[in-house]
């Protein structure tokens, strides 16, 4: 098969979220010796783009959007070895520490955009639910984030995402992170006020916006 042909059949098997499919595929470029960072860059990432796009003019819908997720996963899961095996590294837009704010155990929401970011060249590092404020501060220092992003479903635990704010002004490591909130009760206004760098309703919509704070990094 041609590689232009396979590259093709990539960005299929990510669009009808077929997993099985994508890492078959991964495994066949890997066999054939291709380069690996040509076949995430020219096979996968048009694939997962595609998906956005399908979102937001309403021909997605979110089962379609997590199996998409799953599918770029899968195949990033045959592909990773073979690019740590050979010092090669795809291309990222930054690391991200996510997680849902202490008190809130919900994690549905946050986990498909924790998805959708590393489905989309993020090195994500996923903390959960309920997570202390000073465990997102400790674990982007360790990995070397230039993200942090906050959850929050409930009212009572939206505050949090400004208190992290405020705790990262008191350490001066403000200008260190870019910071996005989402979740149900958040909103721009909300953002604006407790001094977030952004605020996404959706996870297309948070990919995108961390992709152009990316280009925005110095």
């Amino acid at each position: 098969m041609k590689s232009s042909e396979l590259f093709d059949e990539m960005r299929q098997a990510i669009i009808d979220g077929n997993g099985a499919r994508a890492g078959k595929l991964a495994g066949e470029a890997v066999r054939e010796g291709l380069d690996l960072l040509e076949v995430i860059e020219k096979g996968y990432v048009p694939g997962i783009e595609k998906v956005g796009d399908l979102w937001e003019e309403g021909e997605y819908f979110l089962p379609e959007l997590i199996s998409s997720a799953e599918a770029m996963k899968a195949a990033m899961a045959v592909l990773e070895p073979e690019l740590q095996r050979g010092h090669l590294q795809a291309a990222t837009g930054g690391r991200v520490v996510i997680g849902t704010v202490e008190g809130d155990i919900h994690d549905i929401g946050k986990s498909l955009v924790a998805s959708m970011l590393q489905a989309g060249g993020f090195e994500v590092f996923d903390l959960g639910a309920d997570v202390r404020l000073e465990r997102f501060i400790e674990k982007a220092e360790a990995v070397g984030a230039q993200f942090i992003c906050l959850s929050a479903l409930l009212t009572t635990t939206m505050v949090n995402q400004k208190r992290l704010i405020a705790l990262l002004r008191e350490r001066n490591l403000r200008d260190k992170y870019k910071v996005l909130v989402g979740g149900a009760p958040a909103s721009q206004k909300w953002a604006e006020e407790a001094g977030a760098d952004g605020y996404a309703e959706n996870a297309v919509a948070a990919v995108k916006l961390a992709k152009s704070l990316a280009t925005r990094r110095p």
